[in-house]
């Protein structure tokens, strides 16, 4: 086997272990700071359901990412390698500063980066790339709404609630939960399945996009090992940032996040689910009362999520040129 090869591979999978460690607060954040579960108990839930989730919903996700963004001849490993280079970098980068980022964004960002580096424009699939770009740029602004319209739904049947209320939602984070992870899962490690099936097709392992089994069942467990840790920088961010979360917030974000992700995932749109359940967070506490919503804190997180891609992509052109100097 290519020592090369297996470089590759065990990059892609740190890469996917890091996107489920740093975005872990996606999946647990709002159960853990509502009290509805104890940490340990829901990441190791969220681990289990990150794991199942790929086997469950195809592998649209994965297509687009592989094999609609970037044309044939460019799908190289210099490519492939630089891509999973700069998202690693960024993931760690924001990990330590405690910014919720986008991995998505980090992945694409130093795909297109590095494409460009090496083949020029024109490597570009415009039309995936857009169906990529539309599915990262409108999944906020979905979750946003969702998120609100779910919250004003139930603070509408509020009048007729009593405090025993708080119980159910409470128990109920234990199904919103579980779905969530699983949507997380389906449409996260399908990125990497993406990344490893186009890098196996450069190697000359296979001669067209099929994602083979063990590859879905090796980002899996990548990305559910990466979740079982947590990012509990994140965690806190997430959780407790925005605005003090109670149960009823937790649950209608989970609700609208789940939409929005598996969403995403059937319609082979790769979403960011760390974009995505901020804004849902955010969505919630909007609709609650404008003002207990920490806006400095979004718009800071709004404005890291703008410097992923460009920055992302120089970093993935700068991988590109290292590489390929390398390996040649």
């Amino acid at each position: 086997m290519d020592p090369l090869l297996i470089i590759f591979i065990l990059t892609a999978l740190v890469f996917d272990f890091l996107n489920g460690f740093h975005d872990s607060a996606n999946v647990v954040a709002t159960a853990i700071t509502s009290r509805a579960m104890p940490p340990n108990i829901a990441l190791a839930i969220a681990a289990l359901a990150n794991f199942i989730g790929p086997f469950l919903f195809g592998v649209a996700v994965a297509t687009t990412i592989g094999d609609e963004v970037v044309a044939q001849e460019a799908v190289t490993v210099p490519v492939a390698l630089a891509a999973l280079f700069s998202a690693i970098i960024w993931n760690i980068v924001t990990w330590l500063l405690g910014i919720p980022s986008s991995s998505s964004h980090a992945l694409i960002g130093g795909f297109v980066g590095a494409a460009i580096a090496g083949y020029g424009v024109q490597a570009i699939e415009v039309e995936g790339l857009m169906k990529v770009l539309f599915g990262l740029f409108i999944s906020p602004i979905l979750g946003l709404a969702f998120g609100w319209l779910i919250m004003r739904i139930l603070l509408l049947f509020g009048k007729w609630m009593t405090p025993r209320i708080n119980l159910f939602f409470l128990r109920g984070q234990w199904v919103t939960s579980i779905t969530l992870a699983l949507s997380h899962g389906s449409n996260d490690a399908q990125k990497t399945m993406g990344i490893m099936t186009m890098g196996l097709m450069a190697f000359g392992v296979i001669d067209e996009f099929v994602v083979p089994q063990w590859v879905i069942a090796a980002s899996a467990f990548a990305i559910a090992l990466g979740t079982m840790f947590g990012g509990w920088r994140l965690i806190r961010t997430m959780g407790a940032g925005f605005f003090r979360i109670r149960p009823i917030h937790a649950f209608s974000s989970q609700v609208a996040g789940t939409i929005v992700i598996l969403g995403g995932a059937l319609a082979g749109a790769p979403v960011s689910t760390t974009q995505v359940i901020s804004s849902t967070i955010v969505g919630t506490g909007a609709a609650h009362r404008v003002p207990m919503v920490r806006w400095a804190l979004a718009s800071q997180i709004v404005f890291a999520w703008f410097l992923t891609i460009p920055l992302t992509g120089l970093l993935g052109a700068l991988g590109y040129t290292l590489l390929n100097q390398i390996l040649n």
